[in-house]
This record gives C-alpha cells, structure tokens and sequence, in this order.
C-alpha cells in the first residue's frame, strides 16, 4: 500500500468517525438547584434566644418546653379560641403529647431555618408558661413582619395580657430590624386583617 493511498484511507475513517460524534446528542445539563426561598430577616441578624422582662422571660419553643406550653394552651382552650386561633381547630380537647411534640418540633425548625420565630413567655424561675409570642413573615404587602401573641386564662385575667403586648411592641421596635409590623387582632381590628389577607390571597384557576 502507497503512503498515499494509507494517507486517504485515514482521512475517510477520520471524517467518518466525526460524522458518528456530530450525530450524538449532548447530555441534557443538570437543572440547577432552587435558590433558598430569602429570609425575611437581614443575614446579620441573630434573632435573641433569651429575653427578660419583669415578671416573665421569653426562650424559643421547642422539645425543651413542650409540656410547658402543653399545660399552657390546655389551660385555656376556650378563652385562646376565642382571643387568638378563633377557631376550634386549636388549641381543643383531643391534642395528644405526640401532636404537641410535633408542633414544638416543627417551630423549632422554622426558627433555626429562619423562617419564623416562635417564643414560650415563662415565669422568671422557667416553671410555668403564661403564653407565647410569635414572628413572622406578614403575609400583607406593606409590613415588614406580623407578630401575634397569646397568654393563658388566667394571666389574662390578670392583666399580663395589655402587660405583655405593650413590652412586645417595645421590643420589635427595638431590637428586630423591621420598619412596618403588624399586629392582627391588637392595632390591626380582626376584621380588617382578615380582609387584607383575602384581598392578596393568590386566585385559583377559572376564578
């Protein structure tokens, strides 16, 4: 065989082995993770763990104060369906140790997630819960956050519960990194909160 005629026959296999790559397909690129939904609170921000007041100190709910914040709303159950949840659904009768487990556990994670920031209010001594504080993303454009809050029967008897709102409000102003907040239920009338979140609830298809 003739250096020329070896030469031809490379160049045909050559050609014919890139025809055989241009008509393979490329591997489809690997969709790219989601991004982190963005918290609603800067970065640099370090919600507070431990907070004092005069009478009471507020720690996160979690595992640590479930049967705290059991015997709490358990204590209450009509007087929190009426002034906080305005349903049945919570707290009522049926709620087993598992479900409040469950529930301490799940505001547990939106706190360490930053999603939401849930707070027990206990006596000084950490033996009794009077209520609970929480923080959230406001589901209302124009408010950088909503808080609501609740105590037992009998401090609000007491009169812990005016007490209690008025410090809250004192302290998101300011130690939390928010220029709007919405308090529902409190400077904001149940009816005007409940309307504002029909008015920006996403409409379903067709309607």
């Amino acid at each position: 065989m003739s250096v020329k005629t070896a030469g031809l026959i490379l160049t045909t296999l050559m050609a014919a082995q890139g025809q055989g790559i241009a008509q393979v397909s490329p591997a489809p690129a690997a969709p790219k993770p989601a991004a982190p939904a963005p918290s609603f609170i800067p970065t640099s921000f370090n919600p507070p763990v431990l907070v004092e007041g005069t009478g009471f100190k507020l720690v996160p709910l979690g595992p640590e104060v479930v049967k705290l914040d059991f015997d709490a709303y358990m204590s209450s159950i009509e007087h929190l369906q009426k002034t906080f949840s305005r349903s049945t659904r919570w707290p009522h009768p049926g709620i087993t140790d598992a479900d409040a487990m469950k529930d301490m556990e799940g505001e547990q994670a939106r706190f360490k997630s930053r999603k939401s920031f849930a707070y027990a209010v206990l006596t000084p001594d950490g033996r009794r819960e009077r209520g609970s504080v929480y923080v959230s993303p406001s589901p209302v454009p124009g408010y950088d956050a909503v808080v609501r809050m609740w105590v037992t029967q009998a401090d609000y008897d007491a009169g812990f519960d005016a007490e209690l709102y008025k410090w809250v409000a004192d302290w998101v102003k300011t130690d939390w990194p928010f220029a709007k907040v919405a308090y529902p239920g409190r400077a904001i009338d149940w009816a005007t909160w409940d309307a504002a979140i029909a008015a920006n609830a996403p409409r379903k298809a067709g309607s």
